[in-house]
């Protein structure tokens, strides 16, 4: 399914690169920061801060490297984090005080 037509990093299906990868499809059981990160989504949507639409787009602006690198929550937070950055809900000096807290 390769072909000339360019796609976007994060569209993978059929890509013969990945296709030869076995699929993973035992449970997985969720970290409490996937817990997290997904409770923190859905109080965004819930306050209409932040939309799925917009988690999305986020996740698809991540750079290619950073986007492969990331694992799959990591991608949401990285998302909600530039999201509310962008919006103003955050400053990122909020944001770095935050993180040195951990």
């Amino acid at each position: 399914m390769d072909n000339d037509e360019k796609r976007a990093h994060h569209d993978l299906g059929g890509v013969s690169k990945f296709m030869c990868e076995a699929v993973d499809i035992e449970p997985h059981a969720l970290t409490a920061f996937d817990r997290e990160v997904d409770a923190l989504r859905g109080v965004l949507g819930a306050k209409a801060i932040m939309t799925v639409d917009e988690l999305r787009r986020g996740i698809e602006a991540i750079p290619e490297a950073e986007y492969h690198r990331l694992t799959y929550y990591r991608r949401w937070i990285r998302s909600i984090t530039d999201n509310l950055l962008r919006k103003g809900v955050i400053t990122e000096a909020e944001l770095r005080a935050a993180l040195e807290e951990t």
